[in-house]
């Protein structure tokens, strides 16, 4: 196939095979990132420069009058192995034409060995008015190499090109950092996201980039070692930039030779490879991926926070912003000056804050009362200052502090990042420094351990604004701190053999001690921190309709404020957990929950109301009912209506639905669609009768399963005269809001079908998203299938618990097994977090009764777990 090429072409084909090979052996006998990028970087030039200088014999004397350029990560000489090569003809003005031809037969050349090529060819003036108006050719052309012709033509033109740069450094830096921005809104604006790309997503190799191009604009300078010499950089930063450089370079290497093309996506098949390669070893709790990760995101949350403020140092505050500071600032408690936008301490207040934690405590609390970001010389010299104390003794004056910062909302969150950036916060909290880059290694949380607390603090704050349940719970209470410091501590008990909430009670506990806290503080701090899952288990896997189980957990909250607090750490929790995952179903169940339960609590309702409640219900209905010859049908309907429907549906409502399926035929459905703009879900009701087909649930589960819907909860109502109601909650994937009137009946005419045309074979189930894992990637998730059946919880049914990794036709499997078996499905709520699945069914046998014995339960357990397990075979 290569007959055709050049003899110069075939020479460097045959050398870029050869190199890659040795330094793919260097690279996997241990060689630094660094060097093997260096390597990599030589056996490029050496190519490129031999198909120039095979294009320069044939152009003549031209090639003499022009200069090129190697730039971007090529002019670094930080390359991967599958690498872009950037190159720039730099040429004299006035020169294109002639120097055309060269560069056609040279850049032909290049893309026949299969290097990746970006080429340019400018004038000196042409490319730095391009790269002062474009902020990626001016990063590029920021680490530009001279290769080889004309070298002062190179040496005018970046001379000129760094000092143009300064002196416009203002701008290009905001232009650079609103790239930088938007690249990292795309591939992950957190660090800890938990399929990071190496390159771009936040704290990657792209910041190092970052500092390099700011470091450009500013100091004319992009080499670290010359930017710690001018003091741009301390030799603290400089160190972990260093370090961190390395780490990432090796381990982009590995990821490109491994899959023989660029990749730089850190999939979590590569995560658990690559853990093994570089013999990571686990810990008791800790799985070797977990503590590989864990130096992932130690060395790239170190990079964010050095890239922040090396930038920070280089743009300082405008002139404008200086003037209004000085201007309208105040002092605050002697030793701070507080302005419009900003908060600083004074001399005196800087040799305080920068040889006491209890004064940063204090600045913080100050600053989250004003609601005022701390300004960065201060900012800069407390760092300065804390980076060389290794411990701080945590005194009651510390932690009153602390729990003062933590009554307010303010800007709390940013401030405990803070704190834990000078590794403050693990002091003040101890248990923090376990969970410090702590990856959970399962697709339900996005982030790390620490992340995810600091970030639950985060979302209760912004419930502030809400204008619901929510908001109004989360201002009412009076003792936010408690929540706050429960948020923050809630899941520090992960990466333990032991339960994480029973580890997290004795973290609670140390806590409350270490804090001095009063015996009803840490009690609260206790039950919230122990049962942080305990109100979502309850709202979204059970029976908000079961009156037992809300007294149950009335009486163990016991007070309507620890309630409130359960209720807004509960809704924090799962926003925390990553976008979109508290979604607008969840909320309702959760929020429903909390009112029931303070009904309880504040005395507005008891067994009695409830009784008179239901009674008047019924009575509402027999009014509403039409007066006709019927009229024994809607008594013997209304009388026997299950509680869970009648509480759940207004009257008119379930006048209009009884109507509906009033004079159905034995073997006819009717289904019914509608929106419910609350809740952001689509509510599919089907009405019919018990003696349509055999497994009525589990055709319909697949039914809508099949046209791609997901399925949220559902209902299974039984009626009088064989009757049944049905009502499945499910998100439509293919339409934002209310989908259109033709989707909605072409899901009723496929429900209706279902059981009108039952078939026994399986059906065909569309996938509802593109699959991003590599296939097999769950069997690399050390969480296994669990089925759990409880007779406790509920007095009439037997629940069936299923966790699970989702997969096509997940549900459907489920339903038809507890069909086969006999079983009766009488209410459903089904959890899905991205791939995984937390299944709840009420059910019972054929006679109405509890699934007894522990024989007929383990061959429940089974037959569902040999019926998940063979999705997979």
């Amino acid at each position: 196939m290569a007959t055709g090429f050049r003899p110069a072409v075939l020479a460097a084909r045959e050398k870029l095979a050869e190199g890659r090979e040795k330094l793919k052996a260097q690279h996997a006998a241990g060689s630094p990132g660094v060097q093997v990028c260096a390597g990599l970087t030589d056996m490029f030039d050496s190519v490129v420069l031999e198909l120039w200088q095979a294009a320069a014999n044939d152009a003549g004397a031209v090639a003499d009058e022009v200069s090129l350029v190697a730039h971007g990560g090529y002019g670094r000489r930080d390359v991967a192995p599958y690498s872009d090569v950037d190159l720039m003809l730099l040429v004299p003005t006035n020169s294109q034409s002639r120097v055309a031809a060269l560069a056609r037969q040279f850049t032909q050349s290049i893309y026949d060995t299969g290097l990746q090529l970006g080429f340019s060819m400018r004038t000196p003036l042409e490319a730095s008015m391009l790269a002062f108006r474009d902020a990626e050719i001016f990063t590029s052309l920021s680490e530009c190499r001279w290769l080889c012709g004309d070298e002062g033509l190179f040496a005018k033109f970046i001379e000129r090109f760094r000092r143009d740069a300064n002196r416009r450094y203002s701008s290009l830096i905001s232009a650079v950092e609103k790239a930088r921005r938007a690249e990292r809104q795309q591939y992950g604006e957190v660090v800890y996201l938990l399929r990071p790309n190496v390159k771009r997503s936040r704290g990657g190799l792209r910041d190092l980039q970052l500092l390099r191009w700011v470091g450009f604009a500013r100091y004319g300078q992009v080499d670290l070692d010359r930017l710690q010499n001018m003091n741009a950089l301390s030799p603290e930063d400089h160190r972990s930039l260093r370090k961190a450089r390395e780490f990432l370079l090796r381990l982009r290497n590995e990821l490109h030779f491994h899959a023989g093309k660029p990749q730089d996506v850190l999939e979590k098949s590569e995560q658990v490879r690559i853990a093994d390669l570089f013999a990571y070893e686990g810990t008791e709790g800790v799985l070797p991926v977990e503590q590989f990760m864990r130096a992932y995101f130690a060395h790239t949350s170190e990079v964010r926070y050095t890239v922040s403020h090396f930038i920070a140092e280089a743009c300082g505050d405008s002139g404008w912003i200086r003037l209004l500071n000085n201007v309208f600032s105040h002092h605050a408690e002697r030793d701070f000056r507080v302005g419009p936008t900003t908060i600083g301490a004074t001399r005196r207040g800087l040799t305080k804050v920068t040889s006491d934690l209890t004064e940063v405590l204090r600045l913080m609390d100050l600053a989250n009362r004003y609601s005022a970001r701390i300004d960065h010389n201060t900012w800069q010299a407390i760092r300065s200052a804390m980076s060389q104390r290794i411990s701080t003794e945590v005194t009651p004056e510390v932690t009153s502090r602390f729990m003062s910062l933590l009554s307010q909302p303010g800007r709390l969150a940013e401030l405990l990042r803070r704190l834990h950036e000078l590794r403050a916060l693990e002091q003040i909290v101890p248990a923090m420094k376990h969970a410090r880059c702590l990856l959970q290694f399962n697709e339900y949380h996005k982030y790390t351990v620490d992340a995810h607390c600091i970030r639950a603090v985060e979302c209760a704050t912004e419930f502030f604004h809400r204008d619901d349940a929510l908001g109004e719970a989360y201002r009412g209470l009076r003792n936010k701190g408690i929540l706050h410091l429960a948020l923050l501590i809630h899941d520090l008990g992960k990466g333990f053999t032991e339960d994480h909430s029973d580890v997290g009670l004795r973290i609670a506990t140390e806590t409350a001690e270490l804090f001095q806290l009063p015996e009803r503080d840490r009690e609260v701090l206790e039950y919230l921190v122990h049962k942080h899952l305990k109100m979502a288990h309850l709202a979204l896997r059970h029976d908000l309709h079961d009156e037992r189980m809300v007294v149950d957990f009335a009486a163990e909250v016991r007070s309507p404020d620890v309630l409130q607090m359960m209720f807004v750490l509960t809704a924090a929790d799962l926003a925390a957990v990553g976008p979109g995952v508290l979604n607008d179903w969840k909320l309702d169940l959760i929020t429903r929950m909390y009112q029931h339960t303070l009904e309880f609590l504040v005395g507005d309702t008891d067994q009695g109301t409830a009784s008179k409640r239901n009674a008047e219900l019924r009575r509402q209905l027999l009014e509403l009912a039409p007066n006709s010859g019927e009229r024994s049908w809607w008594e013997r309907q209304i009388t026997n209506l299950p509680r869970g429907y009648l509480f759940s549906r207004k009257p008119e409502q379930i006048v209009d639905e009884l109507t509906r399926i009033h004079a159905l035929p034995t073997n006819e459905a009717v289904a019914w669609g509608e929106f419910l703009p609350e809740q952001n879900v689509i509510e599919y009701t089907i009405g019919t009768h018990e003696e349509i087909c055999p497994g009525v649930f589990h055709r319909l589960t697949g039914a809508l399963s099949s046209k791609g819907l997901q399925i949220l909860s559902a209902e299974i109502h039984t009626l009088a005269d064989n009757l049944v109601l049905d009502r499945f909650f499910v998100e439509d994937l293919d339409y934002v809001g209310n989908p259109p009137p033709e989707r909605t009946q072409e899901v009723c005419n496929t429900l209706v079908a279902a059981l009108k045309a039952p078939s026994d074979a399986r059906p065909k189930f569309r996938r509802v998203w593109k699959k991003v894992t590599e296939d097999g990637e769950e069997q690399l998730n050390p969480m296994p299938t669990r089925v759990g059946v409880d007779n406790d919880t509920s007095e009439r049914y037997t629940i069936v618990t299923v966790f699970a990794y989702d997969r096509l036709g997940l549900l459907y499997t489920i339903t038809r097994t507890l069909y086969e078996l006999g079983l009766n499905v009488h209410l459903a709520k089904i959890g899905t977090h991205i791939d995984q699945v937390a299944d709840v069914f009420y059910v019972t046998q054929a006679d109405g009764q509890k699934l007894t014995g522990e024989e007929p339960r383990q061959m429940l357990k089974q037959r569902l777990l040999d019926a998940i397990a063979a999705l997979s075979s």
